[in-house]
């Protein structure tokens, strides 16, 4: 049985080009992940609250995008379209220090 995957990735988006980066994600990001084939959804989590335990040092944003497959997923990293879309999206951080988690939808 074929499940979705779900990738995350906490990011730490420099709060002065927030707005910025929200409205490109919006605007851009996602309707171009949206177009390829197997996109289920795409979403930029901004951090409200720690209710419990710690929230990952520096990171103020977490990154969800799921698919039906991991190799639809591939499909969208690898695209001409995801090689400019995604380095754009780089632009809004603070840091290149993040971990991309791959999740498979239960």
């Amino acid at each position: 049985m074929n499940r979705r995957v779900q990738l995350h990735c906490d990011l730490a988006i420099d709060p002065a080009r927030a707005a910025e980066a929200e409205h490109y994600f919006e605007t851009v990001y996602r309707p171009e992940g949206a177009k390829f084939e197997g996109y289920v959804d795409l979403q930029l989590l901004r951090l409200n609250s720690v209710l419990a335990g710690q929230a990952p040092a520096g990171k103020n944003y977490r990154f969800s995008i799921t698919y039906e497959t991991e190799e639809l997923r591939m499909k969208w990293v690898n695209s001409d379209v995801h090689q400019v879309v995604w380095p754009k999206l780089q632009t809004f951080l603070t840091s290149d220090n993040f971990d991309f988690l791959l999740f498979d939808v239960i």
